[in-house]
């Protein structure tokens, strides 16, 4: 077996070169592993940011991060019937607490990996937590009876779902790596590849109130969100909203989750509304 070094990794990437799957595949197993210190983690973070990844690495370390916890083996009769949305975020974005229980409601399975805020926004793990006593720390067999009993779940990633990207996002967050597209999309597909989905629709949130400012930054990401998660098993589509004003009418985690239940009752403002629809 080819022994790496961590160093030599970082090196590597810093100048430029593009990497192994094995190297790749190295460096997530030590992650997950802790056999890496988070400066190591944070170099090499920034080296892929300053340097980027190819779409080979890219695809790599995608499914490296997938692979580094348990998949998700749905019943065979529920073929066809198991999707989820991902959103880039915005300021008062709370559509995926809208849109997973819509969807439900209509038959479909919604197993949602979310992630914790990121930059300028809350993430939806962030607004869920707003309620009191409300648990995002659940295993694989809590999610797998939430999926069948009610329909969908809205959960974080744990020890045993996909591991790695847990550790990297938080990195991400602390060493000013998270606008980069490559890390963007191997933190999004290999949460929706775990969950093994038959379908993905992606929010791309482009404006003021987002990370994407513009739409041509918008495109290209959503080109590589799609290529990526296409090869990874599911039927991806995508949509570029605007976010240059917030999302509805309330912005703050309570205040959001809130919004939310009043658009469930049909109370809601007519661009969140819109929106669901649209995506779902």
């Amino acid at each position: 077996m080819q022994v790496f070094s961590m160093i030599e990794l970082i090196r590597a990437k810093r100048d430029g070169k593009e990497l192994t799957p094995e190297e790749i595949q190295f460096f997530v197993s030590s992650v997950v592993n802790s056999k890496v210190d988070d400066a190591q983690i944070g170099a090499f973070l920034m080296a892929a940011f300053l340097n980027g990844l190819s779409s080979e690495e890219t695809y790599i370390l995608t499914k490296s991060m997938t692979n580094s916890g348990t998949t998700f083996d749905w019943p065979i009769h529920w073929t066809g019937t198991v999707v989820d949305k991902h959103s880039t975020g915005g300021m008062g974005d709370k559509t995926s607490l809208v849109l997973a229980p819509a969807l439900a409601a209509c038959g479909l399975r919604v197993p949602m990996i979310s992630g914790r805020g990121l930059d300028l926004t809350g993430g939806t793990l962030d607004k869920l937590v707003s309620i009191p006593g409300f648990s995002v720390n659940l295993h694989r067999k809590e999610m797998e009876l939430l999926v069948e009993s009610v329909g969908c779940c809205i959960v974080g990633q744990t020890d045993d779902i996909v591991p790695a990207d847990k550790i990297l996002y938080r990195i991400r967050d602390a060493t000013a790596t998270v606008n980069n597209e490559n890390l963007i999309v191997a933190s999004v597909i290999s949460k929706k590849a775990a969950e093994s989905l038959d379908a993905l629709v992606l929010d791309i949130k482009v404006g003021d109130g987002a990370f994407m400012k513009d739409i041509k930054t918008g495109e290209s990401l959503a080109h590589k969100l799609v290529d990526i998660g296409n090869s990874s098993g599911m039927k991806v589509s995508v949509y570029l909203t605007n976010m240059d004003s917030p999302l509805g009418q309330a912005v703050g985690n309570a205040l959001e989750v809130a919004e939310a239940i009043e658009t469930l009752q049909g109370k809601g403002p007519q661009d969140l509304v819109e929106l669901v629809l649209i995506l779902g």
